[in-house]
């Protein structure tokens, strides 16, 4: 096998899940909601499956969806694109990939931030990059202009930037997007911008779009997710905007590694993409509430909260909630001893990692986080009193 999937463990969601459904567990783990998605655009799904044609699509995407993803970024966000700067993928990991395994050549040096999303070393490893790692840690997440100077040099080529970011629930600030901007263009770096959470914002945050900063229009690939803008994760329908000649690039990846994507999923995200501001205002308004109640149900229980400003997660800094245990140790005693399944944010890190938070995902119903709440309780009863 090739030893950069040979030595990859499982992933750490599918882990937990498994140990959730094994312990028959409140999953607040694996980030998937269970409640938000619109009605309307399942059902224009429906009606193009059964009225529309089920052949292999343009390998770049439906004309409509490529066309309605220029729009509603230029709408939403004032990006100035075209549609033949878009590629449709099978969701936005596939983008991903086929974004790095395009621009990325053998001894490149690739910067990336952990907490890291797992796919995104492998995928750099297998494109034959140098990984380059910047590490963020609680409470704040920030970024620093000193963190940017010693990772990012003449030797990078790329830039693999998470915003919001997973797990941390980080909103990073106009600042932090102007130094990270100033470093790619004074490096000349192409930057891979995963804003896949870009409207899953809170208390009144809007995105900013890493490719509307001075200089970065056209070094920037821009990642976005029609599962998480509509709450339809297991549909996978994502897609990668970039400048014509890096789209080109991300095309010729791309349709060596799935081709193409269900045609009538495409209809339906782009019937969805063109649906009113009110829309969006009122999905975040939802997850506002789910997210509210989680942290007032976790304080109450005694746990430290950091803040969420955007994803479907919050993270909660254990050794600050006074409890010794390590974040992996936690989740693996709360999931069979407590009943509820997170996430141990060390399993972000590729080095050096930070050991006392843990991730949990409130893009649940009200009475799956109740639930959940109540084994978080027990846990803590349970676990504050030991060590690892």
């Amino acid at each position: 096998m090739n030893p950069i999937f040979a030595d990859q463990p499982t992933t750490i969601f599918e882990h937990m899940s498994g140990l959730a459904r094994a312990h028959g567990a409140v999953n607040l783990g694996q980030g998937f909601p269970d409640f938000g998605w619109p009605e309307d655009v399942v059902a224009k799904a429906a009606e193009a499956l059964t009225g529309g044609s089920n052949q292999y699509p343009p390998m770049r995407g439906l004309p409509e969806l490529r066309e309605a993803v220029a729009d509603h970024y230029r709408a939403h966000q004032g990006l100035e694109l075209g549609a033949d700067q878009v590629i449709v993928t099978s969701g936005a990991t596939e983008a991903i990939a086929a974004a790095i395994i395009a621009l990325v050549s053998p001894g490149d040096e690739v910067v990336l931030f952990q907490p890291v999303y797992d796919s995104y070393l492998p995928m750099v490893r297998l494109a034959g990059g140098v990984p380059k790692l910047v590490r963020l840690t609680p409470p704040d997440w920030r970024i620093s202009r000193e963190m940017l100077a010693e990772a990012i040099t003449d030797r990078t080529r790329l830039v693999l930037f998470n915003n919001p970011h997973n797990p941390t629930g980080r909103a990073f600030d106009a600042g932090e997007i102007a130094l990270l901007a100033e470093a790619c263009v004074r490096h000349d770096a192409v930057a891979v911008t995963d804003e896949v959470w870009e409207h899953v914002l809170f208390d009144g945050r809007a995105h900013r779009p890493l490719a509307a900063e001075p200089g970065m229009a056209e070094r920037t690939v821009k990642i976005g997710s029609a599962g998480k803008i509509f709450s339809l994760t297991g549909w996978k329908v994502g897609w990668a905007v970039a400048p014509l000649g890096l789209a080109a690039a991300v095309a010729n990846a791309h349709q060596y590694l799935t081709f193409t994507t269900a045609p009538n999923l495409q209809a339906a995200v782009a019937y969805g993409l063109r649906k009113e501001q009110a829309y969006f205002e009122a999905m975040r308004a939802d997850f506002t509430e789910a997210r509210d109640f989680l942290v007032r149900g976790l304080a109450d229980a005694g746990y430290v909260v950091l803040p969420s400003e955007g994803t479907y997660f919050v993270a909660v800094d254990l050794a600050a909630s006074g409890i010794g245990l390590d974040d992996a140790t936690f989740c693996e005693r709360a999931v069979k001893e407590a009943g509820v399944a997170a996430i141990p944010v060390s399993a972000f890190y590729a080095e050096d990692p930070v050991r006392t938070v843990i991730r949990l995902c409130f893009a649940k119903k009200r009475e799956t986080l109740e639930a959940g709440l109540a084994a978080l309780a027990k846990a803590r009863v349970l676990l504050a009193g030991d060590a690892a």
